[in-house]
């Protein structure tokens, strides 16, 4: 059996630990499995750029984080626009054209959201597709987490953590600004383990005058500090209320490098409060994964390895009510996972008294 491997889209911890889940298990499973890895992305299925692997480039990986194949962003939009190009740069066509080429019985592909997209083309383009979940937004859906997610949860709480101590020797309050650009999950769960007082999503729009109340009335409790979990898309209820044209032109006319600045700023001239901003960034996608993420991938990995023998194509592994299961990836593909409103854990957030802006 020979079988296609890619990670493509933004790194995150968990890539190696999956991929080194699936191939274990076909070696196991399958001993006469042949694996190639394909480098940086889709860009690599695209040129034709890969190299064979064997159960030596597997292992001592499971520590390790970021991906041993490298990869890319190859944005859907772009992919899907080249479809029937006359210049030669149908970019599905040439994918398509390198798996058969190489006559692979399955493509295994590891990624988010856009990744997913491109992966259920394929799959509508004949070619057996089986896919993982990965992303530190945990924004995919059909599956009840992406690996890479608790690991940069892990990340961000410490972060709070370490806030703590300077926000209150300096009587400072902290605006923390977590990725998240379309969904909040990692700043919910962040800001709760990380005990902030204020947690600022994407799907709740906040006012500021909310915030800035949390920050007087904790002054007036005799608190020194406040701490504020911020997601890097949060917005405005003023926002929120803009059509998307006028709010992506507002956003790259803001003074501010993020929203967050913008926020700190706001708050400052409001309360007359010292407000520090700190973004960890690609730190939250970077380092060795967390064992509740190696435990996931492996599972998952395991799982499409399942999948591959059994010939059940076009689908991803996903965990589904605590246990893992093969999603049909149409239903998986151009859906994001938002944070509902009525979340328990922001019910039970704003029943501890943190603020999430709304009111």
């Amino acid at each position: 059996m020979k079988i296609g491997m890619l990670t493509s889209g933004g790194d995150c911890q968990g890539l190696n630990p999956a991929m080194r889940g699936v191939a274990k298990a076909l070696y196991n499973m399958d001993p006469s499995t042949v694996i190639y890895g394909f480098t940086d992305g889709y860009r690599g299925l695209i040129n034709g750029n890969y190299r064979e692997m064997t159960p030596r480039n597997f292992s001592g990986i499971l520590t390790q984080g970021g991906t041993i194949l490298g990869t890319s962003r190859e944005p859907f939009k772009a992919i899907l626009a080249s479809m029937g190009a006359e210049d030669g740069t149908d970019k599905v066509k040439k994918m398509v054209n390198t798996y058969r080429a190489m006559q692979l019985d399955c493509l295994v592909i590891l990624g988010g959201n856009g990744t997913h997209k491109t992966a259920y083309l394929l799959s509508q383009q004949g070619l057996n597709v089986v896919t993982l979940p990965k992303t530190i937004d945990n924004d995919i859906w059909g599956t009840d987490i992406t690996f890479g997610f608790q690991s940069a949860v892990d990340i961000a709480t410490q972060v709070i953590d370490c806030i703590h101590t300077t926000a209150d020797s300096h009587g400072r309050v902290f605006v923390i600004e977590a990725m998240g650009h379309k969904v909040g999950w990692l700043s919910l769960h962040a800001g709760i383990g990380g005990g902030a007082d204020v947690i600022l999503l994407p799907e709740i729009p906040y006012e500021l005058e909310n915030v800035a109340r949390v920050v007087m009335e904790r002054e007036a409790q005799g608190k020194r500090f406040t701490i504020i979990c911020v997601a890097e898309g949060a917005m405005s209820k003023a926002e929120s209320q803009m059509k998307k044209k006028e709010f992506l032109a507002s956003r790259a006319a803001m003074k501010y490098p993020s929203v967050s600045y913008k926020l700190a700023a706001e708050l400052e001239e409001m309360t007359g409060r010292e407000t520090r901003v700190t973004i960890p960034g690609h730190f939250q996608r970077g380092g060795d994964p967390c064992p509740a993420d190696r435990v996931l991938a492996t599972r998952l990995g395991a799982a499409a390895a399942g999948y591959i023998l059994e010939g059940k194509f076009g689908v991803m592994a996903g965990m589904v009510n605590g246990k893992v299961k093969p999603v049909p990836l149409e239903k998986v593909a151009g859906k994001l996972k938002y944070v509902p409103v009525d979340d328990p854990l922001i019910i039970q957030g704003k029943q501890l008294g943190i603020s999430f802006g709304d009111e």
